[in-house]
């Protein structure tokens, strides 16, 4: 689940620490948002980060940053897979 690993390592705590994701957004329907036909981009608030995915190609842009900035910036990466 990158967005557990990535906002637990910007908070600098143990994925464990944090509150389930599922309190948020459920974690089936995001993978299958991200997997859909014509799927662009999502964004949800998470452990008081903005996360956004959005579809780059065949790949999943994963962006979170503080909620106070926009969802943008250094903290982005991509993959092949929407593996949240």
């Amino acid at each position: 689940m990158v967005v557990i690993e990535r906002c637990a390592r910007l908070e600098g705590v143990d994925p464990l620490d944090l509150d389930p994701l599922y309190d948020t957004i459920d974690p089936d329907v995001l993978d299958s948002a991200c997997a859909a036909p014509g799927f662009t981009s999502l964004e949800f608030t998470y452990c008081g980060r903005v996360v956004t995915l959005r579809s780059v190609g065949d790949e999943l842009a994963v962006t979170i940053d503080d909620a106070a900035t926009p969802a943008t910036g250094p903290n982005t990466t991509t993959g092949g897979e929407p593996s949240l």
